[in-house]
């Protein structure tokens, strides 16, 4: 049996939520419901505007990933921190949740601090990230540890690192060490703008490594560059073995083999809806690696998604597993 059943690389960085009214969001130039880059000088002056704020690791894959731990998987996690409070606030939570986290602290004497991300979460229960990726930008191959790469079962890649300048190569480490060993290898797209700009990058990886690709309706469409929803789809199974498209109230879309399921969203009360995507992936993943159909993996995936969105955070509230056994799966 292998040490790990996923390891994720992606920004290792602390969200920081708040509720925030829609003219806050005006009175800052917030762009409603998207993830903006801000810059260190711009992160310190929205955090001094926020009022109470809750504090917790995040990152996309991060989230992911923890939500993969607190049901019972094993789990380790790449991404980069300072030696700094927020750094160890970031390595603190995730280990508490079972993950494993074992990459080099940068030095306290790095210029860049550990990333941030300010959520801004209004009562509609939309969130607006503002995001400083600061030291998680510099990620690289040396970070990467082959042996626990070839080590896993599945390789989550979070496209938002995308952006980092090193990025691309630590994913190319990892994902050769991973098929090395046997496993397989799975990608988030983050976000449209995300894709927008390493288009042509993401292409390639979908089409010469991936196996499992996930994004949502917006990300998918501009992967493929069509309005088509199902166009940009029936592409994407041409090439991943398996896809697994969400798509908001309509619930998600899982392609493989030829064969496509729809699996309707869960009902709930949207209060946040950080975390939807990551805690889909972590349902959906989880249900893999315990040989579960594609319709049923794509339901688990829904249900996590359901209950993040059902509060603040991204972590979980309750045992996921129970809401699972409550549904027979």
């Amino acid at each position: 049996m292998k040490r790990f059943q996923v390891a994720g690389i992606g920004n290792a960085m602390v969200d920081v939520l708040a509720p925030t009214p829609d003219d806050f969001l005006a009175r800052h130039g917030i762009q409603k419901g998207i993830m903006q880059l801000i810059d260190q000088e711009r992160a310190v002056a929205l955090y001094d505007a926020l009022g109470p704020t809750r504090q917790i690791s995040g990152g996309s894959a991060a989230n992911t990933i923890a939500g993969l731990a607190h049901m019972g998987a094993r789990t380790t996690y790449v991404g980069k921190v300072r030696d700094d409070q927020l750094g160890a606030i970031f390595a603190h939570d995730l280990r508490a949740q079972g993950a494993v986290f074992d990459t080099p602290l940068a030095p306290a004497t790095t210029e860049q601090e550990t990333g941030r991300c300010l959520v801004c979460v209004t009562a509609d229960g939309e969130r607006s990230m503002n995001t400083y990726l600061g030291v998680s930008e510099f990620l690289g191959p040396d970070d990467i540890d082959p042996g626990a790469m070839a080590d896993a079962d599945w390789l989550y890649l979070e496209g938002y690192r995308f952006d980092g300048p090193d990025s691309k190569e630590a994913f190319a480490k990892a994902i050769a060490a991973t098929k090395q060993g046997g496993g397989r290898v799975s990608v988030t797209l983050s976000d449209p703008f995300c894709v927008e700009r390493h288009r042509a990058a993401f292409r390639a990886l979908v089409r010469d490594d991936v196996d499992l690709l996930f994004a949502n309706r917006a990300e998918m469409i501009s992967l493929y560059q069509t309005d088509d929803l199902d166009a940009a789809l029936d592409q994407a199974a041409a090439e991943a073995a398996i896809v697994a498209c969400t798509d908001g109230a309509n619930g998600a879309h899982i392609l493989t083999g030829g064969e496509r399921w729809h699996v309707p969203a869960e009902p709930t009360t949207v209060v946040d809806a950080t975390g939807a995507g990551d805690l889909f992936a972590a349902g959906f993943l989880w249900g893999l690696v315990n040989g579960r159909t594609p319709a049923e993996c794509g339901r688990m995936g829904c249900l996590a998604a359901a209950e993040v969105i059902s509060h603040i955070g991204a972590r979980p509230e309750v045992d996921l597993r129970d809401i699972y056994r409550a549904q027979g799966l």
